[in-house]
């Protein structure tokens, strides 16, 4: 408990933290602006869901806003947040000072990797948050009319929409795992994010071609959208599934990589 203090006090104390978030509550302020100025349309086939009627419920500003983060805000954050807990402490020389201690470097690991994970979790529930605030003051509260046509109570949408960004959380682990890996490989922060960033933009664009569609149940990033099926009368569960299967071997498979690593390195001498 006393390592997860500290590393609490250090993501509290850090400025990076809160420009990290202030960029992603920006996202459904924009996304308000952007619909309070847009005039009624119909829906574009190559649209994501719910953003073409977004001003005619606050409730659709939640799930525009989890879009654009699924896409690729909330990775970013989260690879930048995986990135820097050993490598940034690694530069700084103050891990070889705290590995110096009797402590286990499993605990030191998992202690950064939560504190990354939380700081994550933190920057979704605030975009969230702001995005329930400014879409019910903007446009209200209506039910949710799903993507099969079917009706939602506003209460029962909201627990689908509080379940649909604990999906794109456990996706965004992915690339937070990952950056954790490889900031154990390099003492650059930058370079570990960039890298982890890179992965999930790489695989996106393979994703999207039909010629790589082979890799597409194997790839974290194939089910970024995977939430919008929780928005389907019934609801479709199976790449639902599928998405956080996915998840779970990819952030222990980077996470596993991660320890093995962690454990042997030559850091103290």
């Amino acid at each position: 408990m006393r390592s997860l203090r500290l590393e609490l006090f250090k993501i509290l104390h850090q400025k990076r933290t809160y420009i990290g978030w202030l960029g992603l509550v920006l996202v459904p302020l924009i996304v308000v602006a952007a619909g309070a100025l847009q005039k009624p349309q119909p829906q574009d086939p190559g649209e994501p869901p719910f953003v073409a009627h977004v001003s005619a419920n606050g409730l659709l500003v939640m799930l525009s806003a989890l879009i654009a983060l699924a896409s690729f805000l909330l990775p970013l954050i989260a690879a930048m947040g995986g990135a820097s807990p050993i490598s940034a402490e690694a530069e700084a020389g103050t891990l070889k000072t705290w590995l110096s201690r009797p402590v286990s470097r499993t605990g030191v690991l998992l202690t950064k990797w939560t504190m990354a994970v939380a700081y994550a979790a933190a920057g979704a529930a605030l975009v969230a948050l702001v995005s329930l605030v400014a879409g019910a003051l903007a446009f209200g509260v209506h039910p949710l009319v799903t993507l099969s046509g079917t009706s939602l109570s506003a209460a029962h949408a909201l627990g689908l929409i509080a379940v649909a960004y604990l999906i794109v959380i456990a996706g965004a682990v992915c690339s937070l795992s990952l950056a954790l890996f490889i900031s154990t490989l390099t003492d650059s922060s930058l370079t570990a994010a960039i890298i982890a960033v890179a992965v999930f933009t790489v695989l996106s664009v393979l994703n999207a071609f039909t010629v790589f569609d082979f890799m597409k149940p194997y790839t974290y990033s194939a089910y970024r959208l995977a939430f919008v099926n929780l928005f389907r009368y019934p609801i479709y569960w199976r790449p639902i599934g599928q998405a956080l299967l996915t998840y779970a071997l990819t952030s222990g498979a980077a996470l596993a990589a991660a320890w093995l690593v962690f454990s042997r390195k030559d850091i103290v001498t």
